[in-house]
């Protein structure tokens, strides 16, 4: 029957969706490409392009192969794969839509859709804006100075206790714009910054990678704050 169109359909948008939701793909470089000349065996086969710096290129194919598959295996092992569809009463066997994806290229694709440039203040910024899943580095924790003990002793102590949940970098040299500039050229989501202020009040700043916008947290907050971040809850 018909009924491999809409499972056809329905891969193509949740790859789709996956593309972008997941790996943080820009929905603007992603195309579609549908083939008309089909293997014997196939009953259609669309690719998912990404408009690459050297080319728009397939990056995902969803191919709907019909019960060829199926058949080939029940054929070669003499085992029947039909399945009985009670709600008809017939046998049948199943047929196979099946997504392919090189991590190799995959991977090319997140690097360029995340790398951009924009201007912060008024001077140039290099930026990776990785899905923060995705993000090698998740945080990055910032004393404001090395010379303060009581400082470097709660920001150390807020550091240890993210690394053992993700991948964090702690970074105490030179001053807190160019520390910022280094986390966004790796694609660091966020960035902790415990300060002189944290000594009477407990709190840190937050600073978003994207937005560069900055938020005040509890420093006790920090390990929940960057686990909805990277991880949606």
């Amino acid at each position: 029957g018909d009924a491999w169109r809409a499972a056809h359909a329905a891969w193509l948008v949740d790859c789709r969706s996956w593309l972008i939701g997941a790996c943080g793909l820009r929905p603007e470089l992603l195309g579609e490409d549908v083939h008309d000349d089909l293997a014997h065996y196939a009953r259609a086969c669309t690719d998912i392009t990404f408009k690459f710096p050297f080319g728009e290129q397939e990056l995902q194919g969803v191919a709907a192969r019909g019960c060829y598959d199926l058949a080939q295996h029940q054929a070669a092992s003499g085992k029947s794969l039909e399945l009985f569809d009670e709600a008809r009463g017939v046998r049948e066997l199943p047929q196979v839509v099946e997504p392919s994806i090189g991590v190799d290229r995959l991977f090319l694709a997140v690097l360029c859709s995340a790398y951009a440039t924009d201007v912060v203040q008024g001077e140039p910024r290099t930026v990776l804006r990785f899905a923060p899943a995705l993000a090698p580095v998740k945080c990055a924790v910032l004393p404001l100075s090395k010379k303060n003990p009581e400082l470097l002793r709660a920001a150390r102590g807020l550091y240890d206790e993210l690394k053992r949940r993700y991948n964090v970098q702690w970074d105490a040299a030179g001053n807190i714009g160019r520390r910022y500039r280094r986390q966004d050229e790796i694609g660091t989501p966020l960035c902790v910054t415990v300060d002189f202020d944290t000594l009477e009040d407990g709190a840190v700043t937050v600073r978003d990678r994207d937005t560069t916008e900055q938020v005040r947290l509890p420093i006790g907050d920090v390990v929940a704050y960057v686990a909805r971040a990277v991880e949606g809850f």
